[in-house]
């Protein structure tokens, strides 16, 4: 069997519609004949994509009897994920008019609900155009109040308080166990937030645990796309190998780490991931501290 590293097979939109057919199944696996009735295409043609799936590893062969079962290998369950969104479907599209008028009122006064409004629809497309999660109502309403908030930078900044963004490509590992590393050691001294330039579905529960491990929660955070307006009211911007996806302004301080993926990766190698991220994140706070002051220890 191949050793796939980047699953770059998965490219054919056909190989991703079996995949997501063999996920959402009753029970996780499908026959080629059934795979080929519900895509409507001759059993050959199945067959030949199984084969090239098989090679990659993605998927196993459970030989039962005359007949052959297929299902997505363990190992490569939460990559398919990734690519494919997640498992569970929304009921019913999110109440906008509700999160927009309890956004309207978390900031009458500083914002017309004109601007909220626009934030939310906005928020809530960019959202919603890259992840099904069922999860989308509450995801918009945190992320459209993150980026209202973004909006008020300048005032978090003269009051002492720094914003730090980090960026990766999906939002679902690295800048993640950063932020949250970041958070437990900072708690209200810091504003951290996160973004990716091409976000996941969900962060990765492999990173969860790890992060578990060392006591550190992530609660309801979620992959975000990177938008104009964090950037500009942070005061400290962090990129994982995100190319130059993330716009440059003057005025922040703006420090590239090379970190390895996660993805993929064994339970000891993200350990490794994480502390390494651990230590950049404690040198980080250091620095914070000393240019920021007494104002950021005594918070």
């Amino acid at each position: 069997m191949g050793q796939a590293t980047d699953l770059t097979s998965l490219g054919d939109p056909t190989r991703a519609r079996i995949l997501r057919l063999i996920r959402d199944s009753d029970d996780g696996r499908m026959l080629v004949g059934h795979l080929a009735n519900a895509l409507d295409l001759r059993q050959p043609t199945v067959s030949h994509h199984m084969k090239a799936l098989r090679e990659d590893g993605v998927v196993v062969r459970e030989p039962d009897g005359r007949r052959v079962w297929y299902s997505i290998a363990d190992d490569h369950a939460e990559r398919v994920d990734a690519l494919l969104g997640g498992a569970e479907r929304r009921a019913s599209p999110p109440d906008l008019d509700r999160i927009v008028a309890a956004l309207a009122q978390r900031f009458r006064g500083v914002f017309s609900s004109e601007t909220v409004r626009a934030k939310v629809v906005e928020s809530y497309e960019l959202l919603a155009s890259g992840s099904d999660s069922p999860m989308l109502a509450s995801r918009t309403a945190a992320f459209a109040a993150a980026r209202l908030n973004a909006l008020e930078g300048a005032e978090a900044r003269s009051s002492g308080t720094p914003t730090v963004l980090f960026v990766c490509v999906q939002n679902a590992g690295r800048s993640q166990i950063a932020a949250g590393i970041l958070r437990q050691l900072a708690g209200d001294r810091v504003t951290v937030w996160t973004a990716g330039s091409a976000p996941a579905g969900d962060v990765r529960g492999s990173i969860v645990a790890t992060l578990d491990e060392i006591g550190v929660p992530l609660g309801g955070e979620f992959p975000k796309p990177l938008t104009d307006d964090m950037v500009r009211a942070a005061d400290v911007v962090i990129t994982m190998g995100c190319g130059d996806a993330c716009p440059i302004y003057p005025g922040r301080r703006y420090l590239d780490w090379e970190l390895e993926d996660p993805v993929g990766k064994s339970p000891d190698r993200i350990r490794a991931i994480r502390d390494d991220i651990e230590t950049r994140v404690r040198a980080l706070m250091a620095d914070l501290i000393v240019e920021h002051g007494s104002d950021l220890r005594n918070k």
